[in-house]
């Protein structure tokens, strides 16, 4: 089962256990990144750049369901 991302409207809900605020997420994603390394060779990111992002599956942290999760409008969004 997949869930969507939560947006500016929704947001995640667990459906065992009222949950509204924790969740362990495993998500894939294929980024990139542009590197600059400095003269001593230290590596910093300085952009990056996601191409594509798939959530796995998504797990209550209160009560350990996972794929029980739901999106949920969020209060005070605009129908």
């Amino acid at each position: 089962m997949t869930i969507a991302a939560p947006t500016a409207e929704t947001r995640w809900r667990c459906t065992l256990c009222g949950n509204l605020t924790r969740f362990d997420v495993t998500r894939s994603s294929k980024v990139i990144e542009f590197l600059h390394f400095d003269l001593a060779g230290e590596a910093k990111v300085e952009e990056t750049e996601v191409v594509t992002e798939t959530l796995e599956s998504v797990r209550c942290r209160w009560c350990n369901a996972v794929d029980q999760v739901e999106l949920v409008a969020r209060p005070g969004a605009e129908d």
